[in-house]
Protein backbone atom coordinates (compact mmCIF):
# COMPACT_ATOMS: atom_id res chain seq x y z
CA UNK A 1 0.00 0.00 0.00
CA UNK A 2 1.06 3.60 -0.53
CA UNK A 3 2.33 4.82 2.82
CA UNK A 4 3.97 8.15 2.03
CA UNK A 5 3.98 10.88 -0.60
CA UNK A 6 6.66 13.59 -0.67
CA UNK A 7 7.60 16.36 -3.08
CA UNK A 8 10.66 18.58 -3.53
CA UNK A 9 10.36 21.85 -5.53
CA UNK A 10 13.65 22.49 -7.33
CA UNK A 11 15.16 25.40 -9.22
CA UNK A 12 18.32 25.12 -11.29
CA UNK A 13 20.84 27.79 -10.25
CA UNK A 14 21.70 29.27 -13.67
CA UNK A 15 18.85 28.47 -16.09
CA UNK A 16 16.19 29.05 -13.43
CA UNK A 17 14.35 25.96 -14.72
CA UNK A 18 11.79 24.84 -12.11
CA UNK A 19 10.26 21.41 -11.51
CA UNK A 20 9.04 19.23 -8.65
CA UNK A 21 10.33 15.71 -7.94
CA UNK A 22 7.72 13.44 -6.34
CA UNK A 23 8.37 10.30 -4.29
CA UNK A 24 5.84 7.56 -3.54
CA UNK A 25 6.79 5.08 -0.79
CA UNK A 26 5.03 1.84 0.19
CA UNK A 27 4.59 0.10 3.50
CA UNK A 28 7.08 -2.53 2.26
CA UNK A 29 9.80 0.09 1.84
CA UNK A 30 9.71 0.35 -1.98
CA UNK A 31 10.02 3.78 -3.57
CA UNK A 32 9.16 5.29 -6.93
CA UNK A 33 10.02 8.74 -8.26
CA UNK A 34 8.22 11.05 -10.66
CA UNK A 35 8.24 14.67 -11.71
CA UNK A 36 5.71 17.41 -12.38
CA UNK A 37 5.79 21.08 -13.25
CA UNK A 38 4.74 22.46 -9.86
CA UNK A 39 2.85 21.88 -6.62
CA UNK A 40 1.79 23.72 -3.49
CA UNK A 41 1.70 22.55 0.11
CA UNK A 42 -2.11 22.51 -0.02
CA UNK A 43 -2.10 20.38 -3.17
CA UNK A 44 0.35 17.94 -1.63
CA UNK A 45 -1.75 17.62 1.53
CA UNK A 46 -4.87 16.91 -0.54
CA UNK A 47 -2.98 14.39 -2.68
CA UNK A 48 -1.85 12.56 0.44
CA UNK A 49 -5.43 12.34 1.64
CA UNK A 50 -6.49 10.85 -1.68
CA UNK A 51 -3.71 8.33 -2.33
CA UNK A 52 -2.37 7.08 1.00
CA UNK A 53 -3.62 3.56 1.61
CA UNK A 54 -4.19 2.85 -2.09
CA UNK A 55 -2.49 -0.19 -3.73
CA UNK A 56 0.87 0.77 -5.19
CA UNK A 57 0.05 -0.96 -8.50
CA UNK A 58 -3.26 0.89 -8.99
CA UNK A 59 -1.77 3.76 -11.00
CA UNK A 60 -4.95 4.22 -13.07
CA UNK A 61 -7.16 4.32 -9.97
CA UNK A 62 -4.82 6.84 -8.36
CA UNK A 63 -4.70 8.92 -11.54
CA UNK A 64 -8.47 9.29 -11.48
CA UNK A 65 -8.51 10.10 -7.78
CA UNK A 66 -6.08 12.95 -8.45
CA UNK A 67 -8.11 14.43 -11.32
CA UNK A 68 -8.63 17.67 -9.37
CA UNK A 69 -4.85 18.00 -8.90
CA UNK A 70 -3.53 17.72 -12.48
CA UNK A 71 0.05 18.77 -11.73
CA UNK A 72 0.59 16.24 -8.95
CA UNK A 73 -1.43 13.71 -10.90
CA UNK A 74 1.30 13.66 -13.56
CA UNK A 75 4.15 13.30 -11.06
CA UNK A 76 2.46 10.56 -9.04
CA UNK A 77 1.58 8.68 -12.22
CA UNK A 78 5.25 8.60 -13.25
CA UNK A 79 6.31 7.60 -9.74
CA UNK A 80 3.85 4.70 -9.61
CA UNK A 81 5.00 3.43 -13.00
CA UNK A 82 8.60 3.66 -11.78
CA UNK A 83 7.51 1.64 -8.76
CA UNK A 84 5.64 -0.90 -10.92
CA UNK A 85 8.77 -1.55 -12.96
CA UNK A 86 10.88 -1.98 -9.85
CA UNK A 87 8.39 -4.45 -8.37
CA UNK A 88 8.59 -6.74 -11.42
CA UNK A 89 12.28 -5.95 -12.05
CA UNK A 90 11.66 -4.68 -15.58
CA UNK A 91 11.99 -1.31 -17.33
CA UNK A 92 8.82 0.75 -17.26
CA UNK A 93 8.52 0.56 -21.05
CA UNK A 94 8.20 -3.23 -20.76
CA UNK A 95 5.45 -2.81 -18.16
CA UNK A 96 3.70 -0.66 -20.79
CA UNK A 97 4.05 -3.27 -23.55
CA UNK A 98 7.23 -2.04 -25.26
CA UNK A 99 9.75 -1.49 -26.48
CA UNK A 100 8.42 -0.28 -29.80
CA UNK A 101 11.97 0.92 -30.53
CA UNK A 102 15.41 0.58 -29.00
CA UNK A 103 16.40 4.25 -29.21
CA UNK A 104 14.44 7.49 -29.30
CA UNK A 105 14.92 10.40 -31.64
CA UNK A 106 15.41 13.58 -29.62
CA UNK A 107 15.35 17.34 -30.05
CA UNK A 108 16.55 20.15 -27.82
CA UNK A 109 15.64 23.82 -27.64
CA UNK A 110 18.25 26.37 -28.69
CA UNK A 111 18.92 29.20 -26.26
CA UNK A 112 19.86 32.80 -26.89
CA UNK A 113 18.40 36.20 -27.75
CA UNK A 114 20.36 36.76 -30.98
CA UNK A 115 21.12 34.80 -34.11
CA UNK A 116 24.77 34.56 -33.05
CA UNK A 117 23.83 33.12 -29.66
CA UNK A 118 21.54 30.58 -31.31
CA UNK A 119 24.35 29.49 -33.64
CA UNK A 120 26.65 28.97 -30.65
CA UNK A 121 23.91 27.04 -28.86
CA UNK A 122 23.42 24.79 -31.90
CA UNK A 123 27.12 24.05 -32.10
CA UNK A 124 27.14 22.96 -28.46
CA UNK A 125 24.07 20.81 -29.02
CA UNK A 126 25.63 19.24 -32.11
CA UNK A 127 28.68 18.34 -30.07
CA UNK A 128 26.34 16.69 -27.55
CA UNK A 129 24.88 14.53 -30.32
CA UNK A 130 21.66 16.37 -31.25
CA UNK A 131 20.50 16.69 -34.84
CA UNK A 132 17.08 18.32 -34.29
CA UNK A 133 16.52 21.76 -32.77
CA UNK A 134 13.64 23.89 -31.52
CA UNK A 135 14.29 27.44 -32.77
CA UNK A 136 12.68 30.48 -31.09
CA UNK A 137 11.13 33.31 -33.07
CA UNK A 138 12.81 36.71 -33.24
CA UNK A 139 11.30 39.23 -30.78
CA UNK A 140 7.58 39.79 -31.38
CA UNK A 141 7.12 43.49 -30.74
CA UNK A 142 3.55 44.13 -31.87
CA UNK A 143 0.18 42.48 -32.29
CA UNK A 144 0.71 42.20 -36.05
CA UNK A 145 4.03 41.69 -37.82
CA UNK A 146 5.11 42.85 -41.27
CA UNK A 147 7.42 41.48 -43.95
CA UNK A 148 10.47 42.58 -41.97
CA UNK A 149 9.58 40.04 -39.29
CA UNK A 150 9.08 37.28 -41.87
CA UNK A 151 12.48 38.06 -43.40
CA UNK A 152 14.09 38.00 -39.95
CA UNK A 153 12.71 34.50 -39.37
CA UNK A 154 14.01 33.38 -42.76
CA UNK A 155 17.47 34.83 -42.12
CA UNK A 156 17.61 33.07 -38.75
CA UNK A 157 16.80 29.70 -40.23
CA UNK A 158 19.06 30.23 -43.24
CA UNK A 159 22.00 30.92 -40.93
CA UNK A 160 21.27 27.86 -38.83
CA UNK A 161 20.85 25.68 -41.92
CA UNK A 162 24.12 26.92 -43.40
CA UNK A 163 25.95 26.16 -40.16
CA UNK A 164 24.26 22.84 -39.48
CA UNK A 165 24.16 21.36 -42.97
CA UNK A 166 21.62 19.05 -44.51
CA UNK A 167 21.78 16.53 -41.65
CA UNK A 168 19.98 18.71 -39.12
CA UNK A 169 16.26 19.36 -38.73
CA UNK A 170 14.42 22.31 -37.26
CA UNK A 171 11.16 23.01 -35.47
CA UNK A 172 10.12 26.66 -35.30
CA UNK A 173 8.79 27.62 -31.87
CA UNK A 174 5.95 30.09 -32.21
CA UNK A 175 5.19 29.95 -28.47
CA UNK A 176 1.59 30.94 -29.36
CA UNK A 177 2.74 34.56 -29.87
CA UNK A 178 1.63 35.20 -33.46
CA UNK A 179 -1.76 36.02 -34.89
CA UNK A 180 -3.14 33.38 -37.29
CA UNK A 181 -2.46 35.76 -40.20
CA UNK A 182 1.19 36.29 -39.25
CA UNK A 183 1.58 32.57 -38.59
CA UNK A 184 0.29 31.90 -42.11
CA UNK A 185 2.79 34.38 -43.62
CA UNK A 186 5.70 32.79 -41.77
CA UNK A 187 4.53 29.27 -42.58
CA UNK A 188 4.24 30.02 -46.28
CA UNK A 189 7.64 31.71 -46.41
CA UNK A 190 9.33 28.70 -44.79
CA UNK A 191 7.89 25.92 -46.94
CA UNK A 192 11.22 25.29 -48.68
CA UNK A 193 12.96 24.79 -45.33
CA UNK A 194 10.91 21.62 -44.75
CA UNK A 195 10.51 22.22 -41.03
CA UNK A 196 9.60 19.14 -39.02
CA UNK A 197 6.70 21.30 -37.85
CA UNK A 198 5.74 24.82 -36.74
CA UNK A 199 5.15 24.56 -32.99
CA UNK A 200 2.35 26.57 -31.34
CA UNK A 201 2.20 29.11 -34.19
CA UNK A 202 -0.76 30.97 -32.67
CA UNK A 203 -3.05 30.81 -29.63
CA UNK A 204 -5.83 28.21 -29.70
CA UNK A 205 -8.53 30.84 -29.37
CA UNK A 206 -10.31 30.10 -32.64
CA UNK A 207 -10.45 26.54 -33.92
CA UNK A 208 -11.67 27.83 -37.29
CA UNK A 209 -8.57 30.04 -37.66
CA UNK A 210 -6.25 27.14 -36.83
CA UNK A 211 -8.10 24.87 -39.28
CA UNK A 212 -7.69 27.52 -42.00
CA UNK A 213 -3.98 27.85 -41.20
CA UNK A 214 -3.51 24.09 -41.49
CA UNK A 215 -5.52 23.79 -44.69
CA UNK A 216 -3.79 26.61 -46.58
CA UNK A 217 -0.15 25.84 -45.73
CA UNK A 218 2.19 22.91 -46.31
CA UNK A 219 4.26 23.32 -43.15
CA UNK A 220 3.04 20.83 -40.49
CA UNK A 221 1.59 22.25 -37.28
CA UNK A 222 2.18 21.11 -33.72
CA UNK A 223 0.09 21.99 -30.67
CA UNK A 224 -0.35 20.73 -27.15
CA UNK A 225 2.26 21.74 -24.61
CA UNK A 226 -0.19 24.06 -22.85
CA UNK A 227 -3.32 21.93 -23.39
CA UNK A 228 -4.71 20.33 -20.25
CA UNK A 229 -7.93 18.71 -21.46
CA UNK A 230 -8.05 15.71 -23.80
CA UNK A 231 -11.09 17.21 -25.52
CA UNK A 232 -8.97 20.04 -26.95
CA UNK A 233 -6.71 17.50 -28.67
CA UNK A 234 -9.75 15.68 -29.98
CA UNK A 235 -11.17 18.90 -31.45
CA UNK A 236 -7.90 19.60 -33.30
CA UNK A 237 -7.74 16.05 -34.61
CA UNK A 238 -11.36 16.02 -35.78
CA UNK A 239 -10.86 19.30 -37.63
CA UNK A 240 -7.66 18.05 -39.32
CA UNK A 241 -5.93 21.09 -37.80
CA UNK A 242 -2.88 19.37 -36.31
CA UNK A 243 -0.02 17.22 -37.61
CA UNK A 244 1.93 16.58 -34.39
CA UNK A 245 0.46 16.46 -30.88
CA UNK A 246 2.72 17.86 -28.15
CA UNK A 247 1.37 16.93 -24.70
CA UNK A 248 3.73 17.88 -21.86
CA UNK A 249 4.87 14.96 -19.74
CA UNK A 250 5.04 17.17 -16.64
CA UNK A 251 1.37 18.07 -17.12
CA UNK A 252 -0.08 14.72 -18.19
CA UNK A 253 2.22 11.98 -16.96
CA UNK A 254 2.79 8.77 -18.88
CA UNK A 255 -0.65 7.15 -18.79
CA UNK A 256 -2.60 10.13 -20.10
CA UNK A 257 -0.16 10.75 -22.96
CA UNK A 258 -0.48 7.12 -23.99
CA UNK A 259 -4.24 7.62 -24.22
CA UNK A 260 -3.78 10.79 -26.26
CA UNK A 261 -1.34 8.95 -28.53
CA UNK A 262 -3.91 6.22 -29.15
CA UNK A 263 -6.44 8.90 -30.07
CA UNK A 264 -3.95 10.56 -32.44
CA UNK A 265 -3.01 7.22 -34.02
CA UNK A 266 -6.56 6.86 -35.35
CA UNK A 267 -5.98 10.10 -37.31
CA UNK A 268 -2.46 9.15 -38.50
CA UNK A 269 -1.00 11.90 -36.33
CA UNK A 270 2.39 11.53 -34.67
CA UNK A 271 3.34 12.25 -31.04
CA UNK A 272 6.26 14.46 -29.98
CA UNK A 273 5.88 15.06 -26.22
CA UNK A 274 7.05 18.35 -24.76
CA UNK A 275 9.55 18.28 -21.91
CA UNK A 276 11.68 21.08 -20.51
CA UNK A 277 12.00 20.01 -16.89
CA UNK A 278 14.30 17.86 -14.81
CA UNK A 279 16.19 14.58 -15.18
CA UNK A 280 13.50 12.30 -13.71
CA UNK A 281 11.02 13.41 -16.37
CA UNK A 282 13.71 12.97 -19.03
CA UNK A 283 14.01 9.29 -18.09
CA UNK A 284 10.20 8.99 -17.99
CA UNK A 285 9.90 10.61 -21.43
CA UNK A 286 12.25 8.04 -22.97
CA UNK A 287 10.26 5.16 -21.47
CA UNK A 288 7.13 6.77 -22.87
CA UNK A 289 8.78 7.07 -26.30
CA UNK A 290 9.69 3.37 -26.21
CA UNK A 291 6.07 2.42 -25.54
CA UNK A 292 4.33 4.46 -28.30
CA UNK A 293 3.76 3.03 -31.79
CA UNK A 294 3.24 6.51 -33.30
CA UNK A 295 6.11 8.23 -31.50
CA UNK A 296 7.94 10.82 -33.62
CA UNK A 297 10.42 12.79 -31.54
CA UNK A 298 11.09 13.65 -27.90
CA UNK A 299 12.11 17.10 -26.74
CA UNK A 300 14.62 17.01 -23.88
CA UNK A 301 16.55 19.88 -22.27
CA UNK A 302 20.30 20.31 -22.66
CA UNK A 303 21.58 22.30 -19.65
CA UNK A 304 24.42 24.54 -20.76
CA UNK A 305 25.72 25.73 -17.36
CA UNK A 306 28.06 23.48 -15.40
CA UNK A 307 26.19 24.26 -12.17
CA UNK A 308 22.92 23.03 -13.68
CA UNK A 309 24.50 19.87 -15.06
CA UNK A 310 26.10 19.12 -11.69
CA UNK A 311 22.81 19.58 -9.87
CA UNK A 312 20.97 17.25 -12.25
CA UNK A 313 23.73 14.61 -12.03
CA UNK A 314 23.67 14.67 -8.22
CA UNK A 315 19.88 14.36 -8.12
CA UNK A 316 19.54 11.60 -10.70
CA UNK A 317 22.10 8.99 -11.77
CA UNK A 318 22.05 5.69 -13.64
CA UNK A 319 21.24 6.90 -17.16
CA UNK A 320 24.31 8.21 -18.94
CA UNK A 321 22.36 10.64 -21.09
CA UNK A 322 24.30 9.63 -24.18
CA UNK A 323 22.96 11.07 -27.44
CA UNK A 324 24.37 9.64 -30.68
CA UNK A 325 23.46 10.84 -34.17
CA UNK A 326 20.30 12.47 -32.86
CA UNK A 327 19.04 9.48 -30.87
CA UNK A 328 19.01 8.81 -27.12
CA UNK A 329 19.70 5.40 -25.68
CA UNK A 330 16.93 4.03 -23.48
CA UNK A 331 17.56 3.87 -19.71
CA UNK A 332 18.39 0.36 -18.56
CA UNK A 333 17.38 -1.25 -15.30
CA UNK A 334 14.04 -1.69 -13.52
CA UNK A 335 11.48 1.10 -13.36
CA UNK A 336 12.70 4.35 -14.88
CA UNK A 337 16.25 2.99 -14.78
CA UNK A 338 17.61 5.87 -12.71
CA UNK A 339 18.61 6.32 -9.07
CA UNK A 340 17.35 9.43 -7.31
CA UNK A 341 19.23 10.83 -4.32
CA UNK A 342 16.91 12.03 -1.55
CA UNK A 343 19.89 13.77 0.07
CA UNK A 344 20.50 15.80 -3.10
CA UNK A 345 16.80 16.66 -3.28
CA UNK A 346 16.94 18.00 0.27
CA UNK A 347 20.06 19.97 -0.53
CA UNK A 348 18.73 21.58 -3.70
CA UNK A 349 15.08 22.08 -2.83
CA UNK A 350 13.86 25.63 -3.28
CA UNK A 351 11.41 25.45 -0.40
CA UNK A 352 9.89 22.79 1.83
CA UNK A 353 6.45 21.37 1.07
Amino acid sequence: MIEDLRAWPLREPVSGRRYVVVRVATDAGAQGYGECAGATAAELAEARRLVLGQPETAYEVVRRRLASLPRLQAGVNIALLDLAGKLVRAPTYQVLGGPTRHKARVMTALSGDTDEALLASMRRARQAGFFAFLVPLPPVRAANQGQAFVHAVKRRLEALRAAGGDEVDFVLDGAARLSPGDAASVSQALERFHLLWFDEPCPLVSLAAVRKLAAENVTPLGFGRSIQQAGAFQDLLREDAIDVIRPAIAAHGITQIRKLAALAEAYYVAVAPHHDGGPVATAAALHLAASLPNFFLQQIPLPEAEEDRRMRAEICSGWTGTIRDGYAELPAGPGLGVTVSAAALERYQERAL
